[in-house]
């Protein structure tokens, strides 16, 4: 059957003590609201209604979806009263699983079980069993249906003996849902209309409800402050790197690595500790990468190493090429295969052609470089007059000589050499040699400043 989530984001997260909506803090890089919206994407859902009131302005420029059906919640008056917001979007012949928008880890699988449980019930729940459920709803069950939910401050201690709480996450027909809602008071302490309640209406109108369970507590565990959303980062940054280890990677400690995004391994990866990946990663086989580097949105083909400390950010690092250690490959940078970046050497928007080497304190921008040419050390591609860039063309085997600056636009021939210490502000023609320097001068009988009394 066709079914639509609602989405319930709508709370401010006082207990963050932040300025950004609580559903807007980051785990793996990614805001928790975003990633419950991608795992329920990647089910097919029909539509997703995003119930949401505090920092909407914040929300709406940083969650996105294909099928993101925004309800403004003005005022909060419980979980019942978000849902309400979406009813007029909601078919009677359609399914509705209802999620919190701060349980960003819940997997496909698990609601993929929920929903395949609520094929054979009329209300089906995500419960789960914990070993201490001090302070959550307990699950009440008869001849194995549920019948009720009791809060932890109203049960009895045979009820609070009870393991399975609930997540306050559910899947129920649309027609049944809309008939519920309308049914709801908010004759309570908090003056608030509770989803919770409808569990007790299902049963009273002799409805069948069922639970399925998560494989980890951890996917139903909410953020209410930011110690629990440290844990839940934990959480994820473990199970990721048991995904990367079983997919052919090596990582010197699964402890300290950071995925904040996507990161696709080839065979026999090694990644030293301390790394953080972020966007979208590619790595080939056999890539090696030392410790302590950042890599974000680029691609590292087979066999390239990454030495230590090193940065590269929408960058391509073509395969057996070398980089670092601390070097840093800005936007644009494209390294070709066997090509050679060593420590503090910068490219931006510039391409270091096959088997080309800049080893040490270089930078590179808007620049190509040929293939196998040199880039002495301290050599400076002057793109920028203060107002405009302009590029720099280095041919196939050319010499760059230590501490030469060259000033863009300008084209250094095939085979060309510059000498050490030039300042190159015209071309040079294939095979030449440029030397761009004041003639030097010795001064005899030189006399050394002395320090004043």
């Amino acid at each position: 059957m066709a079914f639509s989530v609602v989405v319930l984001a709508a709370g401010k997260g006082t207990r963050m003590k932040s300025s950004l909506p609580k559903v807007l803090h980051p785990v793996g890089g990614v805001p928790m609201v975003q990633r419950i919206i991608n795992t329920v994407e990647s089910l097919d859902a029909t539509a997703v209604h995003l119930v949401y009131g505090h920092g909407a302005e914040q929300l709406k420029a940083n969650v996105e979806g294909r099928q993101i059906n925004w309800c403004l919640q003005q005022e909060q008056l419980g979980t019942g009263h978000a849902v309400m917001q979406a009813v007029d979007y909601i078919a009677d012949d359609e399914d509705v699983m209802i999620l919190v928008g701060d349980a960003p880890l819940i997997q496909a699988q698990t609601l993929e079980r929920l929903i395949a449980v609520k094929s054979e019930c009329d209300l089906a729940l995500l419960t789960v069993h914990l070993d201490d459920p001090t302070g959550m709803g307990r699950i009440i069950r008869e001849n194995d249906n549920i019948v009720a939910i009791v809060e932890h401050k109203d049960a009895t201690e045979a009820q609070r003996a009870i393991t399975e709480i609930n997540t306050g996450m559910m899947v129920m027909g649309g027609k049944d849902l809309k008939r519920w809602l309308a049914a709801l008071t908010n004759d309570n302490a908090q003056g608030e209309f509770y989803l919770t309640d409808v569990i007790a209406m299902a049963a009273a109108e002799g409805k069948r409800i069922q639970s399925a369970h998560p494989d980890s507590p951890m996917e139903v565990e909410g953020v209410n402050n930011r110690v629990q959303l440290a844990r839940l980062e934990r959480t994820l940054q473990s199970w990721q790197a048991e995904a990367l280890m079983t997919s052919g990677a090596t990582l010197a400690d699964p402890a300290r690595i950071d995925v904040r995004g996507e990161l696709t391994t080839g065979q026999d990866v090694f990644i030293d500790i301390n790394c953080v990946f972020s966007g979208k990663v590619t790595l080939g086989d056999n890539v090696v990468i030392g410790p302590n580097c950042m890599l974000i949105d680029c691609e590292v083909a087979s066999g390239a190493v990454i030495e230590a400390n090193s940065i590269i950010e929408n960058a391509n690092v073509g395969a057996e090429c070398s980089v670092g250690p601390y070097a840093r490959l800005r936007p644009g940078a494209v390294m070709e295969r066997k090509s050679k970046v060593g420590n503090f050497v910068e490219m931006k928007k510039a391409t270091l052609g096959e088997g080309a080497k800049a080893n040490h304190l270089t930078y590179l921008g808007d620049a190509t470089i040929g293939a196998n040419s040199n880039i002495g050390a301290g050599t400076i591609t002057c793109n920028y007059d203060g107002v405009n860039k302009y590029k720099t063309l280095i041919g196939e085997n050319a010499f760059i000589g230590s501490n030469s600056a060259l000033v863009a636009p300008v084209q250094i021939g095939a085979g060309a050499t510059v000498a050490a210490g030039s300042i190159v502000t015209t071309d040079v023609p294939d095979n030449s040699l440029a030397v761009a320097r004041s003639k030097q001068r010795n001064i005899s009988g030189w006399k050394r400043p002395v320090k004043k009394s």
